[in-house]
């Protein structure tokens, strides 16, 4: 099967995300291009960008990279309790026309102080449903001339877009990427998205959930193409394995060293309510410090969090080959990221990416 790779491009507020070096306009459009340039020169497919509130706003930052790019494609994250769904279509259906179908969207479920912009469904159960409609319904929009839809959460009623994405080949509209490891999300995930991304798990725990995706799919009645699988991490390279380790070892330990609170926070935080997904990652440890071959779960001790819990630590030839045994499970989608971000666009997109092209 063949895969294809994107990155990940920062979108803060405040400066050092991960240990990046940037400081100096570090958010500014044209560092952010700069990082695009960089990721289409090396044949990266495009980068994630990330959403919470308090964070400049993915959409426009994605609208303004496309419009300095020729082939960088923005995979952007956003929540359906920020937008309404005939919004969200018409607005992602225009920036896929003016980029010449360049948009990928990740749909995020997750709570996110969500009251801070008005959100007021905290239940996780209606969380999905609502999720649920709002794919639907977007989905619709984008591939049908009029539709009605009454739902418990969403309505449209004689709705229609224009423009609609791009059509071509087999692709209709923007890819749905989509994260959650609840049985609620996997249910959603199952029938409405088109790529399920996982967070940096072993091997055995990735292949468990790709099977249950794919019975789910099968007993829900997916109408839609097969789900399709990514996988969002920290690949840690550098030119030798010994090299990686030591310098992933001294990096860790610096950020400890910002935040010697975080393991004990970290502790703290496994008897409180987490993210499903998070808590798995964070669960990893007591398995211990390396899985697989080169999974390091270290990293989250000490405040990790999302794709920084776990790395995949090594020479560029040992990150590859973790990756292929990944793709041989049926993972198709990559998003890779280290820090600092730019310099590390320049090293795995020299080093790993050429080794991971079919």
């Amino acid at each position: 099967m063949s895969a294809e790779h994107l990155w990940y491009i920062p979108n803060q507020v405040r400066p050092g995300h991960r240990g990046d070096d940037t400081v100096q306009d570090h958010n500014s459009l044209d560092t952010l291009t700069s990082h695009a340039h960089a990721l289409e020169r090396h044949g990266f497919a495009g980068a994630l960008l990330g959403t919470s509130w308090g964070r400049p706003d993915t959409f426009t930052v994605a609208t303004a990279l496309a419009a300095r790019t020729t082939t960088f494609e923005p995979l952007v994250a956003i929540r359906p309790g920020f937008w309404r769904p005939a919004h969200f279509a018409s607005a992602a259906a225009t920036l896929d026309h003016l980029s010449g179908g360049r948009l990928r969207v990740n749909i995020v479920s997750g709570t996110d102080g969500q009251e801070a912009y008005g959100d007021g469904e905290a239940d996780p159960a209606h969380r999905y449903a609502r999720t649920r409609e709002f794919l639907q319904i977007v989905r619709r929009l984008w591939t049908q001339e009029e539709v009605t839809y009454a739902g418990d959460h969403f309505s449209v009623t004689r709705s229609s877009l224009g423009p609609r994405p791009v059509v071509r080949g087999d692709r209709q509209h923007p890819r749905i990427y989509f994260g959650g490891a609840s049985e609620a999300a996997e249910r959603v995930a199952a029938t409405e998205a088109d790529v399920q991304l996982f967070w940096g798990e072993p091997l055995d725990g990735i292949s468990e959930r790709i099977d249950r995706l794919k019975r789910l799919s099968a007993d829900l009645g997916r109408e839609h193409a097969p789900l399709e699988f990514g996988l969002r991490i920290t690949t840690f390279v550098r030119d030798t394995t010994e090299q990686a380790w030591a310098d992933a070892e001294a990096k860790v330990a610096e950020l400890a060293a910002r935040s010697p609170e975080a393991e004990a926070w970290s502790a703290r935080d496994r008897g409180r309510r987490t993210a499903v997904g998070q808590q798995r990652l964070l669960d990893l440890a007591a398995r211990g410090e390396v899985l697989d071959d080169n999974l390091w779960t270290t990293p989250g001790r000490f405040g990790g969090g999302g794709a920084g819990t776990t790395w995949l630590v090594g020479s560029a030839e040992d990150v590859a080959k973790s990756l292929r045994r990944y793709q041989d499970l049926g993972v198709t989608h990559f998003v890779l990221s280290d820090t600092p971000y730019l310099r590390e666009i320049e090293r795995q997109g020299t080093r790993l990416l050429p080794l991971l092209r079919d």
